[in-house]
């Protein structure tokens, strides 16, 4: 067994940050990546690269030999698929195999990334914590229910004796958002002049470096079996774009779409999605989403990790420039 780190999903907005920060402070990183990712995010980086899926139960087992931690950040984040079924076997048939194939490994530790969207919502007004009761059935759409589904097998197998710490981020915003992230599209649809209406919400952000520091964190000081919210700010759109407006320039958007108008444009955008095989426009999943104000408590992890909460006005600066650098936004 090597000081090695593993790292799955590396190529994404989190697993990149998670690899840098790794990379920074002198940690050996073999990357887990398919032949098909985008490796932008990476270049220059110093880490070893093996080529797999997580799907893929034998590739697992070959890359995870050798290694001492493991850091699952892997998922299969989209709103909308043709086949559901594909955020299933990566979400959840994968979070198995990972998990299963790093303790039979001896790995020493595990950080597995699950997301505040697999956690319930209160009923009383307050923020969700750790411990807000969550069933499948509150989960809305096929990535909420494979993450939700996902995380309740990482704590089965936690208290099977699997060495592994779970961390929900909320809402990262921060530089290097290559798809991007419905999040990252909303910022440069804003920035494009593409949102004359919003609908009310509300969301807690991040910078996504505070989210991989929380990683590293969860990784030498969480409590085996242990949730941890990896967040902080919770906002209203309106305030997020308040924000934006401020450091872009760019008028805020003044129409507040009804919720069922929302709902109905958002049908009929997905429908057209099924036609031409393309991501609908305004994601039905989103929208139904977006009903719920989804604010969190992170004060769990602050208290007990330590993570960093550096101010959401920053984070979205940095994501501002690097949007505008990478030509996401017209001059």
């Amino acid at each position: 067994m090597t000081d090695r780190t593993l790292v799955t999903g590396a190529s994404g907005f989190v697993g990149s940050h998670v690899v840098r920060k790794l990379v920074a402070r002198g940690d050996a990183v073999r990357i887990l990546v398919r032949r098909t990712s985008v490796l932008a995010a990476l270049e220059g980086l110093p880490v070893e690269m093996a080529y797999g899926d997580v799907t893929d139960a034998e590739s697992v087992r070959a890359v995870v030999r050798g290694c001492r931690w493991v850091y699952h950040v892997a998922a299969d984040y989209r709103l909308w698929a043709r086949r559901p079924k594909a955020l299933y076997e990566t979400n959840v048939e994968g979070t198995r195999h990972v998990l299963t194939a790093a303790q039979a490994a001896g790995v020493e530790r595990i950080v597995y990334t699950s997301t505040v969207g697999a956690i319930g919502y209160p009923v009383n007004g307050h923020p969700a914590t750790e411990e807000t009761p969550a069933t499948l059935e509150m989960m809305v759409g096929h990535y909420k229910r494979s993450k939700f589904l996902a995380e309740q097998e990482a704590v089965r197998l936690a208290r099977a004796g699997c060495p592994v710490v779970i961390v929900n981020p909320s809402t990262p915003v921060g530089s290097w958002d290559l798809k991007p992230t419905p999040t990252g599209q909303m910022i440069v649809d804003f920035l494009c002049g593409r949102m004359p209406g919003y609908v009310e919400t509300g969301l807690n952000l991040i910078d996504v470096e505070d989210v991989a520091a929380g990683h590293l964190l969860a990784m030498a000081k969480g409590r085996l079996g242990e949730k941890y919210i990896l967040g902080y700010r919770n906002m209203t759109l309106a305030e997020i774009f308040g924000i934006l407006a401020t450091l872009s320039g760019r008028p805020v958007p003044r129409t507040k779409v009804p919720w069922a108008v929302a709902y109905g444009v958002a049908c009929v955008s997905t429908g057209i999605a099924w036609v031409t095989n393309r991501p609908p426009t305004v994601p039905l999943e989103g929208v139904r989403m977006a009903r719920k104000r989804m604010f969190f408590d992170a004060s769990k992890a602050v208290r007990e990790l330590g993570l960093p909460q550096r101010p959401v006005e920053e984070a979205l600066a940095k994501a501002i420039r690097w949007f505008r650098e990478h030509q996401y936004v017209p001059n």
